[in-house]
């Protein structure tokens, strides 16, 4: 999620502050930016004569330069007049050079804002004088501290719209900082500016003799926020191992803290693996020493098997290994996010599968309350449990915000749908361990003479899945084949008896499906599964429990058309009288499968054939 910074970064000689700007819609962000770019002297002539036809053109300040347009360089941020995407700008004084994200304001975008924050050092919080603080202006700063800032001014911003008054600025101040209180800033520094005038930015502004703080510049330029990340416990992330040929093998990344040197007694984190470093390797030769922000490779006096998204660090400098942990979750996607559905988390430079397994609460940007809730919707924040697939080494976010923060995608669109922050890991049952058994799959499969498998129906209800199955495990009991049936409606009477048919439950019944299926197949049986699963996600993690041809999926596809017209249950009719709610095909969604071993039209065919059909693939794969 963030990208790593150089310690105490510096361009020609200058410590370098990385700083965002942010805040609710028009609150004048672009316009700010805009002002210091100009105020400092670095427009161009060419850039500013094109700004003055640009404003006339875009802009919304009249016959005056309108600033935002030097930072709103994408065609839909012009024709709104808001901002779309972060943009990054460099800008330099006598005393600083900076580089400034300005995030977009609209709640759609708050991903956007939340990717600029994670590479900031500060921020600049700008509040409309006329509106004060807004429903915005308390989720981004909530997003500010859960992101590690510790610094922020609140630039109460276009006060020249209200007469340049003091009450207003006053109240406004007041009422950020009873609602920032709880959020653990270190400073909080409040200066009344317009940015379309310049007051307060880089020059004191002769409308306020009343206010004796800081200008923006001067706080920029003053504010001490270097964080000794070399001093910090030593991480890092393997991005590449490095064998150009067989004499030499090393291990390329990038320093995210701490410092290194050769002798230095290491581990890798995960596999608990130890040597020494024997030399560190770079493109303009050896070095004596590595701290955090370099590209290095390291070469060690052992062979040990270290591959991409490993971590080194110091044996007495170890992070916590754990496949379980708690952690702020901002929801970044349209859908929502559904406990037990797995997705794929990119921590550091590794990827593993990983499950949202429970909601602790939810946060509220307004009063900062916990609230209770199920799921996740777009772009609210969230405290969860987090399960991964294998361990991985974790630091909390307070002390690493490059090992304790990662993403969430999903694994069909590959889109980011999650950002996270690490709080602690969870010590859970760390007295239960695997017990080795001497009877296995494969000593219960030989007596019973088959392989075990996974027949998976899906489709709408009503389709005839149930039907189907029903016949195929009567053909395969009278052949002597162990099967048992694991029915959609039955388990709802007993073990998930507990769900409901909220996408939440839904998910959470087919995992625990899932599971009950998995020791089946340990037990040496064919066990048929007879359930609507709409979603690819959690059928495709059922069959990842299973072993390679185990898992045999079943499109049982008959048109809800057929499915209403046969309606054996009545369910159809109750729900499109609304009486039962998140129906699959009425009011909540079914996904076909995409490569279903088995496609089947019993509506045309007739559940006899469909099964016949089903029994010669069982055959031909050699299950039975």
């Amino acid at each position: 999620m963030r990208a790593t910074a150089p310690q105490h970064p510096s361009v020609n000689g200058k410590s370098l502050l990385r700083f965002l700007t942010c805040g609710s819609v028009d609150d004048g962000k672009s316009t700010l930016i805009g002002r210091l770019l100009y105020d400092t002297k670095l427009i161009f002539d060419d850039q500013l004569a094109t700004l003055e036809k640009d404003s006339k053109k875009h802009g919304t300040t009249g016959e005056e330069i309108d600033f935002a347009l030097l930072v709103d360089g994408l065609e839909a941020e012009r024709e709104q007049g808001i901002t779309i995407d972060v943009a990054y700008r460099f800008f330099t004084t006598d005393k600083r050079s900076f580089i400034v994200a300005d995030t977009p304001g609209h709640e759609q975008y708050t991903r956007n804002m939340a990717t600029g924050a994670s590479n900031s050092d500060a921020a600049v919080i700008l509040i409309d004088a006329r509106k004060g603080v807004l429903t915005q202006t308390k989720r981004h700063s909530y997003i500010c501290a859960l992101l590690g800032i510790r610094h922020v001014v609140v630039a109460v911003n276009k006060i020249d719209l209200m007469g340049y008054s003091r009450q207003v600025f006053e109240h406004i101040v007041e009422d950020y900082r009873a609602f920032a209180a709880a959020l653990g800033f270190a400073s909080i520094t409040p200066i009344p500016i317009s940015a379309r005038y310049g007051d307060n930015v880089t020059t004191r502004s002769a409308s306020m003799d009343w206010y004796q703080g800081p200008t923006l510049l001067d706080w920029l330029e003053d504010i001490d926020v270097d964080t000794d990340l070399a001093a910090k416990p030593l991480r890092l992330p393997i991005q590449w191992v490095n064998r150009p040929n067989l004499d030499f093998r090393g291990f390329s990344g990038t320093i995210v803290s701490g410092a290194v040197r050769p002798g230095d007694k290491v581990v890798v984190a995960s596999s608990a693996k130890e040597s020494r470093v024997k030399r560190i390797v770079t493109f303009d030769g050896d070095l004596a020493e590595a701290r955090a922000g370099e590209a290095v490779t390291l070469t060690l006096e052992d062979e040990i098997d270290i591959a991409r998204g490993d971590v080194i660090t110091l044996t007495t400098e170890r992070p916590e290994v754990t496949d379980q942990f708690a952690a702020h979750v901002l929801w970044m996607a349209d859908e929502a996010m559904l406990p037990e559905r797995q997705y794929l988390m990119r921590i550091g430079c590794r990827y593993v599968p990983a499950r949202i397994t429970a909601l602790k609460h939810k946060v509220d940007v307004n009063t900062l309350q916990h609230l209770a809730g199920k799921t996740l919707e777009l772009n609210e924040i969230g405290f969860c449990n987090v399960s991964t697939a294998t361990a991985v080494a974790i630091d909390p976010y307070v002390d690493n915000r490059d090992t304790g923060a990662f993403i969430l995608i999903d694994r069909f669109t590959n889109a980011t749908v999650g950002a996270g922050m690490i709080d602690f890991g969870l010590r859970r049952a760390t007295n239960v361990h695997r017990q080795d058994l001497s009877v296995n799959k494969a000593a219960r499969s030989r007596i019973k003479g088959h392989k075990p498998a996974v027949l998976w129906f899906t489709g709408l209800s009503g389709s005839g899945k149930s039907t189907i199955a029903n016949i195929i495990e009567q053909k395969l009991n009278a052949r002597g084949i162990h099967t048992y049936m694991l029915d959609g409606d039955n388990l709802r009477h007993g073990l998930n008896r507990d769900l409901g048919f909220t996408d939440a439950d839904r998910v959470e019944n087919i995992r625990r499906v899932g599971e009950v299926a998995k020791l089946f197949t340990d037990a040496g049986v064919v066990v048929l599964c007879s359930f609507i699963s709409p979603f690819r996600a959690e059928r495709r993690m059922v069959r990842e429990l299973m072993a390679e041809g185990e898992f045999v999926e079943i499109f049982v596809d008959t048109p809800i058309e057929e499915c209403m017209r046969r309606d054996p249950k009545g369910l159809y009719a109750r729900a499109k009288e609304g009486k039962i709610k998140n129906f699959t095909g009425i009011d909540s969604p079914y996904e076909p499968p995409e490569l279903a071993e088995i496609t089947v039209h019993s509506h045309h065919t007739g559940a006899e054939a469909a099964a016949t059909r089903i029994l010669d693939y069982l055959e031909a794969s050699g299950i039975v």
